[in-house]
């Protein structure tokens, strides 16, 4: 007898056809059946991606593998980016939240989820390496830059004051005093980090959240006495 090739199929075998294809296996899949739906995948999928690509530029920073400006640059588009995508209500209902969508995804994206959560570069939040040449700690002997960091701080400050209280009337604003410090000071000068603690209680708040008013009090308090330990690295 000659063998078979294959192993014989029993007799008694009965196809289900309940799992058999109800497609047209020649034609193409379209994931989305509209412009809307295709909108809202594209979105989605640049999430993905911002997440990923966050994720590596942390470790690329981290191993010294990038320049501090170009990894700079990179982070704040992309949370920007991140941001942007969110702002619109459909794509931030089918995102539901970044928790649930790396859950939904399987995605492992430790360095990004801390990133988005602070909503700043780590060069931003930091103070500032002294230039080439300076010693540690030290101030730039710039009037110039002094008074500006000084302008960002009275500004907030009247801003609280004048009851500008939404995460999207402050945060720029917060933003722009750790920035203008960090180009004066690399000193870690009392309460400076304060600071990037509201930066990121801020960043947190939805666009249109306010703070309430002993909220309100105690980071007005709080950005007061940073401010005068910023001045204190001055004399």
């Amino acid at each position: 007898m000659s063998r078979q090739p294959y192993a014989p199929t029993p007799h008694s075998y009965v196809p289900n056809t309940a799992l058999s294809a109800t497609i047209n296996l020649d034609e193409e899949v379209q994931l989305a059946e509209n412009r809307a739906e295709r909108d809202l995948q594209d979105s989605l999928a640049e999430l993905f991606s911002i997440l990923v690509t966050l994720d590596e530029l942390e470790k690329a920073f981290l191993k010294d593998a990038v320049p501090e400006a170009e990894y700079a640059e990179i982070c704040d588009r992309s949370l920007k980016q991140y941001k942007s995508l969110l702002a619109d209500e459909t794509v931030a209902k089918a995102f539901v939240g970044l928790e649930e969508f790396k859950a939904e995804w399987d995605l492992e994206v430790p360095r990004a989820t801390e990133r988005i959560r602070v909503g700043m570069p780590s060069t931003t939040i930091s103070a500032a390496p002294a230039p080439v040449g300076a010693p540690a700690g030290s101030v730039a002997n710039n009037g110039v830059l002094i008074a500006e960091a000084t302008q960002e701080f009275i500004t907030f400050l009247d801003a609280v004051k004048l009851g500008f209280l939404s995460k999207d009337q402050l945060h720029p604003l917060l933003s722009d005093v750790i920035q203008s410090v960090n180009r004066v000071t690399d000193k870690d000068f009392e309460n400076r980090g304060k600071i990037v603690q509201w930066l990121i209680t801020l960043n947190q708040m939805k666009a249109t959240d306010e703070l309430g008013e002993d909220q309100a009090r105690e980071l007005e308090m709080d950005i007061q006495q940073a401010y005068n330990g910023f001045k204190g690295t001055l004399s």
